[in-house]
């Protein structure tokens, strides 16, 4: 299952024309313009479409409601992450031991999250189908427990790849940081120890 890619959930485009799929870049670039202006919070899709100069109506039926508009924005960094860790170099990517994939993954998952943090915490205010368990965890969960189950042969691997993603999410990453001054190095140091213990037999 690692060797092979899966891409994510999250919003994929279908098959489209050509002026939709224009429209839709456009979608995209004017909202990754406004939240780098004013950040993710006052994201409004009523203004989207005004500074696109499309119909809201075209940004409601393309994306549905603001969170399916910010899961397209994201689509393409976790494209990028997918592939280095199905087919990056190691120790990442395959050619390292299994163990050591778990941490790479972990360490590589908390800068996957902070390069887009604050949609990250939008998705997780969000909940529904923006919550924590949307088509990228499922991945995630997927490549993790086949990992796990190299590294640990025997062990309940689904249980601890859900038990080992727990703690990296935006919304504990964030309080971590703010609240309890932690470095991200810090966070990866944690994460680092809590794979270990979890592949010790």
């Amino acid at each position: 299952m690692c060797g092979r890619r899966i891409l994510p959930v999250l919003g994929q485009p279908q098959p489209e024309r050509a002026d939709a799929a224009r429209n839709r870049q456009k979608i995209i670039d004017v909202a990754a313009q406004l939240i780098a202006e004013r950040g993710a919070a006052h994201l409004s899709l009523d203004e989207v479409a005004r500074v696109a100069g499309v119909g809201v109506g075209t940004v409601y039926r393309r994306f549905g409601d603001r969170a399916g508009l910010v899961f397209a924005l994201l689509d393409e960094g976790e494209r990028r992450f997918q592939t280095a860790f199905f087919s990056g170099p190691p120790p990442l990517g395959p050619g390292a031991p299994a163990a050591e994939r778990v941490t790479a993954f972990l360490c590589a998952l908390v800068d996957r999250i902070l390069a887009q943090e604050e949609l990250f915490l939008l998705l997780q205010k969000g909940g529904g189908r923006a919550g924590s368990f949307s088509g990228p965890y499922r991945v995630h969960h997927i490549h993790l427990a086949a990992l796990i189950g190299q590294a640990r042969p025997g062990a309940d691997a689904a249980y601890l790849a859900d038990a080992l993603l727990a703690p990296v999410n935006a919304g504990l990453i964030a309080f971590q940081r703010a609240e309890r001054g932690m470095s991200v190095r810090q966070i990866k140091d944690g994460l680092a120890a809590l794979a270990a213990a979890a592949l010790r037999a």
